[in-house]
């Protein structure tokens, strides 16, 4: 199955015109944490510095940096925290980023003691979160997702709905919608809600379901474009259906059709297929090879080879530089494999954020500007 999507997905590449007003230099000159983790204020200026490396033990506060970086595409963050986990241990349990841009913008991300949630500003004006992801197209690989293949299907689901998201923003609020819609529908047939409430609600699942499985599929597509040693798969049930070619309008009737069939509870469980059933994958072509089934250096590199397709692939649609926010980057990898990744990297259109134990692991990455941080302090930026 899986290699017969790969190939499937290989057809569903759209033409790109590129907005010519995107500024192509979107790169973050400066960072300023205020009482987020363990940084009481730390302000990191890298301008005009393409490859960032965050050095220091465990603990310094090093994840923190990219962890702040991840909340200025309008995300939760790469480690997905509840906000008041992030505000300092013995502050007044807020937090703030701060960052500027090449293009001259200022972004910030807060959080206030007693909020529900973080907010943003755009050149000091409230801006929706999502705006955010409008201006800085973020993309991160974790330690988490070092086993990404062989891991739970919702871990993989949301990996690749957040690139998806940064190729197609919209798809992040289709997918929030679509997760809203299924708990509104349990509870419906909890509360023993009448048929009419239950055909609007499948109504509106069916419509939001299909365009989060369009979004998938055509984010699956177009990035195999880009891909050469591997090939990405996505599997479900309306995903399916797309590929095969059936027209939106069907496929959403098709589904409709049986969410009105299924309004049987299991338990007080809702037993019901769709969109968040669905699964990723990738397929090393060279090793003929689903990547879940390789050791896991393969594995990473099979990420770093999505990643910079992915990069890729956003340029040629926004032609706006990419940031790629690499935590523990040397982790599993070879210095001869980490050298050409970093060089790779460095050829395409990015920002690389990455930390590390030790500088000399990074000898070898162009032009690299290095952090120090020690004790959620910096203590300095070597040129």
């Amino acid at each position: 199955m899986a290699e017969w999507l790969c190939r499937g997905l290989q057809i569903l590449v759209c033409r790109f015109d590129s907005d010519p007003g995107l500024q192509n230099s979107i790169m973050i000159d400066s960072l300023t944490l205020t009482d987020f983790r363990n940084h009481m204020a730390s302000r990191i200026d890298v301008r005009d510095a393409k490859n960032i490396i965050i050095i220091g033990e465990n603990g310094a506060g090093k994840t923190a940096i990219l962890e702040a970086l991840s909340m200025l595409s309008g995300d939760r963050g790469m480690r997905g925290a509840d906000m008041s986990d992030i505000a300092r241990f013995g502050g007044n349990g807020g937090f703030s980023v701060f960052g500027e841009i090449a293009t001259g913008d200022c972004l910030a991300v807060y959080f206030t003691p007693g909020d529900n949630n973080r907010r943003a500003k755009i050149n000091d004006e409230n801006a929706p979160l999502a705006d955010l992801g409008k201006l800085l197209r973020i993309v991160w690989i974790s330690p988490r997702e070092d086993r990404l293949f062989v891991d739970a299907t919702a871990d993989r689901r949301a990996f690749f709905d957040r690139l998806a998201s940064n190729f197609d923003p919209a798809h992040i609020g289709r997918s929030a919608r679509f997760s809203k819609l299924l708990s509104e529908r349990a509870a419906a047939l909890k509360s023993g809600a009448d048929k009419y409430w239950m055909d609007a609600l499948d109504d509106q699942l069916a419509g939001v379901a299909i365009a989060v499985a369009a979004g998938r599929v055509q984010y699956a597509g177009n990035v195999n474009f880009f891909l050469s040693s591997c090939r990405v798969s996505v599997d479900g049930m309306l995903e399916k259906m797309i590929i095969d070619g059936v027209p939106a309008a069907a496929a959403e009737r098709e589904y409709r059709k049986y969410l009105s069939q299924n309004r049987e509870l299991v338990g007080d469980k809702m037993v019901l297929d769709g969109p968040h059933k669905s699964d990723f994958g990738m397929f090393n072509n060279e090793l003929n090879l689903p990547v879940k089934l390789t050791s896991t250096g393969q594995q990473k590199k099979a990420l770093f080879d999505l990643i910079l397709a992915h990069t890729d692939l956003l340029h040629n649609k926004t032609k706006q530089d990419s940031i790629v926010l690499l935590d523990e980057a040397a982790a599993h990898l070879d210095a001869e494999t980490r050298a050409k990744i970093f060089k790779k990297l460095n050829d395409t259109h990015t920002q690389v954020w990455a930390t590390g134990l030790d500088k000399n692991s990074f000898i070898d990455v162009p032009g690299a500007v290095f952090v120090a941080c020690k004790n959620g302090e910096i203590s300095s930026i070597i040129r």
